[in-house]
């Protein structure tokens, strides 16, 4: 059965059993602050276990995307090493918000594994909480009589709280589960060990395929239980492992799911992939089979992510994107002999493979394959330049051991992994100080730790229910009353308190908007507001201090100038993302947008630079619909069909309901909830001031409108007048700048003369100055010029006789250079290297550099070391 088929299956059932089929949430999660990432089929839901918004549909059914790489559920480490760990996987789930519970999940699991896929109940074991006198839950007895029906009770496993009682994180929603597990091992295997004893126990092909949680509880801040006011089914079935079940093998990267890219990476390579079922392979076919693993698994977390609109960066989610395709370039780079960009063909087989049902990753193809060759490509030339240093640090050495310290400098300032630094020191005969490295590593992450720590009190409930409503897209003002609070205590931020209103004005961050400001105010004080959020379906506001009476009524006030500067930011962005599509063409889609008070920021997919000519017809155009003074036509709550239908642009990457909030300014359509101008005119002049790129294929705009285009325009009129004064006032400014760029044109000629003229001269005094070392012209000196110059009097020097070896340095700006010519004889004959002489002369100036074997240019930090330089370069010709 194809993995595609089992999918359908899956989704099919349940919704044959009354479930409404949706579809994934995307794998980055943008709204939740305490996730990076989809982690679990549940995390799109938590908001419903909480009690705090109402799903569509008490049944629902999905395969959810999901990336276990940083947190409480961390697998990287661990993949490629075994056949059923993964980055991304996909989690088939069902739910029940208050409906069914036990009696009809755990029957519906094994009807759909044995009737519909026909698996071996011979094979199967299920396994129920035994409970827990620590947290006063009792053994699951109503589990395990239902198991009883269908399975012999010495296939029935006991299982502890590590293992049958899920948890989402410290805090949360959380209950007892009862696990079914596969035993895919051979008759022969399985009648000489029993697979009950192999459960929960990390074998390869004794797993577990699905997981039935009954969520019942919350766990609070202090560790205890409550219960949750209705009672909840999550489950979840690894597709991949089921897709091994299925297909008769023993690892998921045997089944169809991998082999279509293991195919592709053997193509690319010309190295083989050994089943897992082919016994007795050699070492080194071992780690090829590791490194294939990596690179197929890795290239699915990081096309979902980018396609999902998380590009590669230096922090947060992106650095997590980062770091997992790192291990794929790094594991190709030393495994399978991947010195060229490579992973980024792997995406049009995943395009194809997974398409049809996640289609985000065939629209984004191009993107996709175009961010991941620019990261290959940049890595790439990342390990060369690791490679040198460490080329210098062991040439440096004084003896056979390096410092960990040096090893963490490489691992933590350039990305360089630890174990190709062990690898390239073993082959070298060298070792390092490991003990030294792990504890630089782990003062590292203490600081981390120390630096993210937050600590989250339980939620304080002054007015029980889902009381709270949003009013801000008609008031900036009304009466609000208090219903929870709580304590955040937090290293980075110290202490703040999270407090949400029963109706509050003030618009959560979210869409690419900064949250709101404003204040809490009664008849005795004044509560500053410093931000607003989104958690779980509730809008926190954050604040410095509680107000003394809690229970009071506040009148809540949102800062009107921030809100108008932000809303006037934000429509113009809707503006010029028209725009764009329409000067730049349909290509240009939105990839991501920050919008606040003092300016706007955009980024889109576009495959060049906008030229100076483009981006005066984007604010031309912009301009002209803020000029057509267009009036904010507002939907709330329409259907999404109806306003795709209705040709508002949906984002990939973004999480939509059924019903949307569509915004409309004359041909901009788009879905929004932000906070928006009510006629284009309020946004007075839009300009852009700076345009580059982020990633291949993805460029960034930063603009600005309102009161930002006043006070830019102001200062460029007084940079104009300071410009003028210093011209002395002249009548025709332009005029006069011209006149200084032709009178300076004429200076730098004169000048270029003179240095020729100087080069010259040096190179007929240098050239008499030759010693015969071995029948070879050579010299080395420091001279007064340029880095370009003494590049150019270097050449000049090794050209003017046969058998010359030059070695010239100077100081620009205070940094040391150094060039090196060999006439082209001495290295056909004698061997000699350009630029092996500068990389290692380069080191007494505590630098670096390179070229060809006949000329080589190096730069470094260190002029004192060109007395040494100038000392050992004789040593080349002795």
């Amino acid at each position: 059965m194809k993995s595609q088929d089992i999918r359908k299956a899956y989704l099919q059932f349940f919704e044959s059993k009354g479930h409404t089929i949706v579809p994934s949430a995307p794998i980055v999660l943008k709204d939740d602050p305490t996730l990076m990432f989809n982690n679990s089929g549940m995390a799109q839901f938590k908001e419903f276990f909480l009690g705090n918004g109402t799903p569509k549909s008490n049944r629902i059914t999905d395969t959810q995307k999901c990336l276990r790489v940083s947190g409480k559920h961390n697998d990287l480490e661990d993949v490629g090493f075994d056949t059923y760990h993964h980055t991304m996987f996909e989690m088939l789930g069902n739910w029940s918000f208050g409906d069914y519970f036990k009696k009809e999940a755990l029957p519906w699991a094994w009807e759909f594994l044995t009737e519909v896929l026909k698996l071996d109940k011979d094979r199967l074991y299920v396994s129920v909480f035994e409970g827990s006198t620590e947290d006063n839950v009792p053994f699951d007895q109503e589990a395990w009589d239902i198991w009883k029906q269908f399975v012999p009770e010495d296939r029935i496993i006991l299982g502890n709280k590590k293992d049958n009682f899920w948890e989402m994180g410290d805090q949360g929603p959380c209950g007892p589960c009862s696990e079914i597990h596969i035993d895919l091992r051979s008759d022969a295997e399985r009648n000489e060990v029993s697979g009950r004893s192999l459960v929960n126990a990390d074998h390869p092909q004794v797993v577990e395929i699905w997981n039935n949680v009954f969520m019942e509880f919350n766990r609070k801040a202090d560790g205890s239980l409550e219960k949750l006011p209705a009672q909840h089914v999550d489950t979840g079935m690894g597709f991949e492992r089921l897709c091994m079940a299925m297909q008769n093998v023993t690892s998921n990267y045997d089944t169809d799911v991998f082999t279509p890219l293991i195919a592709k990476v053997e193509e690319i390579t010309g190295l083989k992939y050994t089943s897992n079922e082919v016994k007795n392979i050699s070492e080194e076919q071992n780690k090829t089979n590791i490194a294939i693993r990596v690179v197929v698994d890795h290239v699915r977390a990081v096309a979902f992510a980018i396609a999902d609109g998380q590009l590669p960066s230096n922090t947060g989610a992106g650095y997590v994107i980062r770091r997992i395709l790192r291990r794929a370039i790094r594991y190709g780079f030393t495994f399978l002999d991947t010195k060229e960009p490579f992973i980024n063909k792997l995406v049009e087989v995943l395009a194809n493979q997974m398409g049809e049902f996640f289609p985000e990753i065939k629209s984004q193809q191009q993107l996709v394959t175009n961010v991941i060759r620019e990261e290959e490509a940049s890595f790439l030339r990342t390990l060369e330049q690791g490679i040198q240093l460490l080329d210098n640090v062991m040439q440096n050495a004084s003896d056979n051991e390096i410092s960990g310290k040096i090893v963490f400098e490489l691992y933590d300032t350039f990305g360089f992994p630890l174990d190709l630094t062990a690898l390239i020191l073993s082959e070298k005969k060298f070792t390092f100080d490991l003990k030294e490295f792990t504890k630089c590593l782990e003062e590292q992450k203490a600081r981390s730790r120390a630096a993210s720590e937050v600590s989250t009190e339980d939620w304080s409930v002054l007015i029980p229910g889902n009381v709270e409503t949003f009013v801000g897209y008609d008031q900036t003002e009304n009466d609000v009353k208090i219903t929870r609070i709580r304590k955040v205590d937090s290293k980075k931020d110290g202490i703040l308190y999270q407090i949400v209103l029963d109706n509050t004005p003030f618009y959560p961050e979210g869409g690419g908007q900064v949250g709101d400001k404003g204040t809490l105010v009664s008849a005795n004080e004044t509560i500053d507001i410093i931000d607003t959020k989104k958690e779980n379906n509730l809008i926190l506001h954050f604040a410095k201090q509680l107000p003394e009476n809690v229970n009071a009524t506040f009148t809540a006030k949102v800062n009107t100038d921030l809100r108008a500067s932000t809303s006037k930011n934000h429509s113009a962005t809707h503006l010029m993302h028209l725009a764009l599509r329409t000067i730049l063409g349909t290509h240009v889609e939105q990839k991501g947008s920050l919008v606040n008070p003092n300016y706007l920021r955009f980024d889109f997919s576009h495959f060049s630079k906008v030229s100076d000519e483009e981006l005066r017809q984007v604010e031309a155009s912009v301009n002209a619909q803020i000029e057509a003074q267009l009036q904010l036509v507002e939907h709330r709550n329409i259907p999404i069909k109806e306003a795709l239908d209705k040709g508002a642009m949906a984002l990939f990457g973004e999480k939509y309901g059924d019903s949307v909030r569509m915004i409309e300014f004359g041909d901009s359509k788009e879905l929004c909830g932000g906070i928006h101008v009510k006629n284009t005119a309020d946004i007075w002049h839009f300009k852009i001031v700076s345009e580059g790129a982020v990633a291949a294929g993805i460029r960034r705009i930063e603009a600005i409108t309102g009161d930002a285009v006043k006070a830019f325009y102001t200062n460029q009129e007084n940079t104009l007048s300071e410009i003028k004064e210093v011209l002395r006032n002249p009548q025709d400014v332009l005029k006069s700048v011209a006149s200084l760029q032709d009178d300076n044109a004429k200076l730098k000629k004169q000048l270029e003369q003179l240095i020729k003229e100087k080069i010259d001269g040096l190179a007929t005094s240098l050239v008499s100055e030759f010693q015969d070392v071995n029948g070879i012209n050579f010299i080395a000196k420091q001279v007064d010029l340029s880095m370009s110059a003494t590049k150019d009097l270097t050449q000049a020097i090794g050209t003017s006789k046969l058998n010359t070896f030059v070695v010239l340095a100077s100081v620009e700006d205070g940094l040391p250079n150094i060039h090196c010519y060999i006439a082209k004889e001495l290295v056909a004959n004698k061997g000699l290297n350009a630029g092996t002489v500068i990389r290692e002369l380069g080191k007494y100036i505590d630098g670096n550099g390179g070229g060809q074997p006949f000329f080589a240019s190096g730069k470094g930090k260190n002029a004192k070391g060109i007395a040494k330089v100038l000392e050992n370069a004789v040593n080349f010709v002795k």
